[in-house]
């Protein structure tokens, strides 16, 4: 295509923009709320499942013992364990080593001079335990179940509810988003069409001249598909740009005024949501698809059915 022609294209494109701004502008916001909610689910989503798999390297089963267990029967629960597969690790924690880890996740920087009162009498002295990491979260139930059913464990411990929880946001988000992302593109594909096929009627008897002087269809139908990918141009780019800012200030706030005020595994280890420099790459490129292969494939579609030449 010269130069020439893609600048006429454009031209033509802003000015149908221009006289039918009110469809033109209605067909921008709503392609702007369609990728903004798409922006916004795509970001709650993207963190659920980030957190989840998180959830499969940081929280574990851990396997306490009876208090009579000896030595030969912890390690045939361990080697019972290995042999049921799906596990990603397994570590034994020693009573010493848990209570070194008590004192400091409730201690802090004092746990020292706190502990004195303990002296050489360990609290956890029967806590010693194996800390279990599974390849797949989800066989978490099946493998407790087969812990619990092996001599010699007097305990097992899991975040079950947690996981739970998280698996089913994850679905119920997922399934809202599809939905209402869905609805919004209907209208959307609809508003693009009519603003089209208004623009179409505003210069038939134009386009007709045009034909008559020999020029070709590519030319007349051009201006009303380059409209249309500007609309779907606009239309992601104003979401996108907000969402930047958004997320930015939401993980900041949920980092610094939400998660800080809790404590323990869940707030230090599970939720870690995915920075900006990493979901919005990726939330760009599929925005900017979106808006713009929305646009294009609409008008194309649209200008053909009604502007028979």
């Amino acid at each position: 295509m010269k130069l020439s022609t893609f600048l006429y294209c454009t031209k033509q494109g802003f000015n149908n923009i221009r006289r039918n701004i009110l469809f033109s502008l209605a067909s921008i916001a709503t392609v702007a709320a369609c990728i903004f909610l798409f922006c916004l689910f795509f970001s709650i989503i993207s963190n659920v499942r980030n957190i989840v798999e998180d959830a499969e390297t940081t929280v574990g089963i851990t396997v306490f013992f009876d208090e009579n267990a000896g030595e030969a029967e912890k390690s045939a629960i361990g080697d019972a364990i290995r042999e049921k597969g799906g596990i990603r690790e397994i570590n034994y924690i020693t009573a010493e080593e848990a209570w070194d880890s008590f004192k400091k996740d409730y201690f802090g920087d004092r746990s020292e001079e706190l502990a004195e009162a303990f002296a050489d009498d360990n609290p956890l002295a029967t806590s010693d335990s194996y800390e279990v990491f599974l390849n797949n979260i989800e066989d978490q139930q099946e493998m407790v179940a087969y812990i619990r059913s092996l001599p010699g464990v007097r305990e097992v411990k899991y975040a079950n509810a947690l996981v739970s929880a998280l698996k089913g946001i994850n679905k119920v988000v997922s399934a809202l988003s599809a939905v209402i992302i869905g609805v919004l593109l209907a209208v959307s594909v609809f508003l693009i069409s009519n603003t089209i096929s208004v623009a179409a009627a505003f210069r038939k008897r134009e386009n007709e001249i045009m034909k008559l002087i020999g020029a070709t269809n590519f030319m007349i139908r051009a201006p009303f598909v380059v409209e249309g990918v500007i609309i779907g141009f606009f239309g992601a780019l104003i979401p996108l740009c907000g969402m930047y800012f958004i997320y930015v200030r939401a993980t900041n706030y949920l980092l610094s005024r939400v998660f800080s005020m809790t404590s323990g595994v869940s707030a230090a280890d599970i939720f870690k949501l995915l920075p900006i420099g990493e979901i919005f790459p990726q939330m760009l490129a599929v925005g900017l698809i979106l808006g713009l292969g929305m646009g294009f494939i609409v008008s194309f579609f649209t200008i053909r059915k009604h502007l028979k030449i």
